[in-house]
């Protein structure tokens, strides 16, 4: 049984690592959402962290980060491409270059890989206390916060009013829809399907990682730079920063909450690697 995991988790590596690959350099990597495309690219990363544990969710990570690495090295699409590039920064800012650009390709890639394992486990450990209601209902109702934030930056950007009976309507819609969730999660619960909430969250936390340390390390790491590469100035780049945070990453993290959630369940049902998840 043990050869078998063993093999299974060889072959289940393998098969994410070129998911990545392919996703990185097609259009399969992002999913078109009206206005933006979110990038489904870290969820490989994740499944591969909670079916086959956190050191080859790391190299998973690793090379997520390889593919942005070569991408924006040898294929760049914007002008900011130096912020993944130790190449192009290095051109830019020497040796220092180089060192960020390091950091932000590859670190938060590489802890995809590993952060949603541990919050599996811990979620994981916690519903199965004798608080499981308590902890069941509090993160359901936190991932209903989230996709409220999620929902009203969405609808903030395909919409130009943002006050007035427009802002009124945009806060509405998403609470309707944010409790509409909130329900359906906490009955899909009660019937003990609990399974539910650490796939989610592990997701959420995987995406997260990687919006928050790559758009943080953009803003302490390369503000100035990174504001003159969108002609904006610097003092704006927190606004800008913040503004891909709470839309993209919040509909990213959405995105493959769903979508690792799906997988996840089916992955579970086939696979020997029963210690891992």
């Amino acid at each position: 049984m043990s050869t078998n995991r063993k093999m299974f988790g060889m072959v289940l590596t393998a098969l994410f690592m070129a998911i990545i690959i392919i996703m990185a350099f097609t259009p399969l990597g992002y999913i078109p959402l009206v206005v933006i495309n979110a990038t489904i690219i870290h969820i490989p990363v994740i499944l591969g962290s909670l079916f086959c544990g956190p050191k080859k969710g790391a190299f998973l990570g690793f090379v997520f980060g390889c593919t942005s690495f070569v991408k924006n090295t040898l294929m760049p699409t914007s002008l900011s491409a130096f912020v993944f590039s130790p190449v192009l920064a290095m051109e830019l800012a020497g040796i220092s270059g180089v060192v960020r650009s390091v950091f932000i390709c590859f670190v938060p890639r590489i802890l995809v890989g590993v952060v949603p394992y541990f919050v599996y486990i811990l979620l994981r450990k916690a519903l199965n206390s004798g608080k499981k209601q308590l902890w069941g209902t509090l993160l359901n109702a936190m991932i209903c916060l989230f996709l409220y934030f999620g929902i009203h930056g969405f609808l903030g950007r395909v919409t130009d009013s943002a006050a007035g009976m427009g802002g009124i309507l945009k806060i509405l819609l998403g609470l309707l829809i944010s409790l509409a969730v909130f329900v359906v999660i906490e009955l899909a619960f009660l019937k003990k399907n609990a399974q539910v909430i650490p796939f989610v969250y592990a997701a959420i936390s995987g995406a997260l990682v990687n919006t928050l340390l790559v758009m943080g390390g953009i803003y302490v790491l390369y503000r100035d730079a990174y504001a003159a590469a969108l002609s904006i100035d610097a003092g704006a780049v927190l606004g800008v920063i913040g503004g891909i945070i709470s839309f993209n990453g919040v509909i990213e993290a959405i995105v493959g909450a769903v979508i690792v959630y799906g997988v996840g369940v089916v992955l579970k049902k086939i696979s020997p690697i029963g210690g891992k998840v």
